[in-house]
């Protein structure tokens, strides 16, 4: 397997040594201040990022003194507090209550405990609803958290009086909230919720919270092969691709991440956990990590091959992390997520001049030009990596020539 030596991100050079930096800092702080400062360099933070980051430590450290408080007592309380202080001192920036850089930086080095889960009965019966789905149901991180926000929404409605009431849960209170939640959501989204709610109604149920209610569940009446598959024609998912400038770090790595999409119809969640050891160049392979926690190799075409080393070679920024598409501005250390992919897409799309879509449509675009190519269902079906044959069906409507064979002439009167 090949090794590529990834570049150091380009910045202006820094005109203060980590020393300096740490002057900056006086009270409580100042001692983990140049720690901090190598941090920030290894994040890759620019002089000027750096420059805000010690504007706010040394404020928050001058603040921890004057409220006679030590670095370990800087807590998630202790926070609210200094954010509510600098609201008021009318400061503009760093006034929101998400953990600073500096936080993260103690929390890692262990002067600051971790933030503790928060309290009440909601928050304690999701942990240990967590703790089922991993422990005992083997479900994967991703699906857990998909789950958590439809458990919360339905566990906090039934808190009374500080406490949950479960026992009494009826069929027509799991419908109502069904009902309710339907309205606000999309088709799929729908379909999603249901499913969670399921989930959560069997572990209340097993762990002796509530009453079996999850067969009371309605179904969400949608389907699958209502339609035709929504994918984009091959002159523009090129126009789409030549958008991205390949002479700037951004644009390499979106056109890496684009072009995986495209040509080998990966979801945008696969190709942001894409590894380096993923990528074997010798076989001209690469491996996905899928749905179900399911690992599938792929080939390799060149042009896809050759999109990602050229972002490897030239703009990947030098890390630990073995992710390979990582943030391009500071923390670098970061990898990407979903939400990148899909504003890179919508970029895209607005450079090209067309309407913007999501990343899917390049998924489905892949499977339909494999069809068009002369490639089975099942082929389709095995590239897409559907579980199901009846997932991949839908593409049938898509050959539009296969389909205008079985037509039949329309019935014309006689003249």
């Amino acid at each position: 397997m090949l090794a590529f030596r990834t570049r150091v991100p380009e910045k202006k050079e820094a005109s203060m040594e980590v020393d300096t930096w740490s002057r900056m800092v006086t009270g409580p702080l100042a001692q983990y201040a140049q720690g901090f400062a190598g941090e920030l360099a290894r994040l890759g933070y620019t002089q000027r990022g750096m420059q805000k980051q010690f504007d706010l430590v040394a404020h928050l450290s001058r603040w921890l003194d004057e409220q006679g408080l030590r670095a370990q007592e800087f807590t998630g309380t202790t926070l609210t507090e200094y954010v509510h202080g600098r609201r008021d001192a009318g400061y503009r920036r760093f006034i929101s209550e998400r953990a600073p850089r500096v936080l993260i930086y103690l929390r890692q080095v262990g002067v600051v405990p971790e933030a503790s889960a928060p309290d009440g009965p909601v928050e304690e019966l999701l942990g240990r609803y967590q703790a089922y789905l991993a422990e005992e149901r083997g479900v994967t991180a991703g699906t857990i958290a998909c789950y958590q926000p439809c458990a919360r929404r339905f566990l906090s409605e039934r808190v009374t009086n500080g406490g949950l009431d479960l026992h009494e849960l009826s069929g027509a209170d799991v419908i109502q909230f069904v009902r309710r939640e339907s309205r606000r959501v999309s088709v799929r989204s729908a379909q999603n919720m249901v499913v969670a709610l399921r989930s959560v109604l069997r572990f209340l149920y097993v762990a002796g919270e509530a009453p079996a209610r999850a067969n009371v569940v309605p179904a969400v009446a949608g389907w699958k092969a209502a339609g035709l598959p929504r994918a984009l024609p091959p002159d523009q998912v090129g126009r789409i691709l030549n958008t991205c400038d390949r002479t700037t770090n951004v644009g390499r790595r979106n056109y890496a991440m684009l072009i995986l999409l495209a040509h080998l119809g990966l979801r945008a969640g696969e190709a942001t956990t894409l590894e380096l050891d993923d990528l074997d160049w010798r076989r001209g392979e690469l491996i996905i990590r899928g749905k179900g926690n399911r690992f599938e190799r792929l080939p390799l075409p060149h042009a896809v091959g050759e999109a990602i080393s050229d972002y490897l070679v030239h703009s990947r920024p030098q890390t630990d992390s073995r992710r390979v598409f990582l943030r391009a501005r500071a923390p670098m250390a970061d990898f990407i997520s979903v939400g990148i992919v899909a504003r890179a897409m919508e970029h895209a799309c607005r450079r090209a001049g067309l309407p913007p879509v999501g990343t899917h449509w390049l998924r489905r675009s892949a499977g339909t030009q494999l069809l068009r190519s002369g490639a089975s269902l099942q082929e389709v079906g095995q590239v897409l990596r559907h579980r199901d044959l009846h997932t991949t069906s839908l593409y049938a409507k898509a050959d539009r020539l296969s389909l205008g064979e079985l037509a039949r002439p329309w019935p014309v009167s006689a003249a």
